[in-house]
């Protein structure tokens, strides 16, 4: 299970990664990351997946896959960020898996960790 204090419920938070965020783009997905102020948690997540992308059991499962692949990998994260993930109407669900979100999304994990460590730093 993904921990509540790990995840994005706000809006507020949302826009404010919308807003104020650094924007990443993928095959499927857009991501937008903002720093924060240090509370003990590295990095909390939060998902958007429009109706464009399916039914309700197409969402859901994108959502158990992204939430998941983060549980699994969210030690790779050294700085407090609030990353939001808006996933496009070209993800088909059917064939999203944990793997595919694996090759699609540590290379920007690692991308981001390496941009905002270098903007702290500065």
């Amino acid at each position: 299970m993904y921990p509540p204090e790990r995840r994005l419920r706000l809006r507020g938070r949302f826009t404010a990664c919308y807003d104020s965020g650094r924007k990443y783009f993928t095959r499927h997905f857009v991501v937008f990351a903002l720093t924060r102020s240090p509370d003990g948690v590295p990095v909390r997540l939060g998902l958007t997946v429009g109706k464009k992308c399916g039914g309700a059991v197409a969402r859901n499962r994108i959502k158990r896959v992204l939430r998941e692949l983060f549980r699994l990998y969210w030690s790779e994260f050294e700085l407090p960020l609030d990353i939001v993930i808006v996933a496009k109407k070209t993800l088909d669900a059917a064939g999203f898996s944990l793997e595919a979100a694996r090759r699609e999304l540590m290379p920007l994990v690692t991308r981001l960790c390496k941009d905002f460590a270098r903007a702290t730093e500065a």
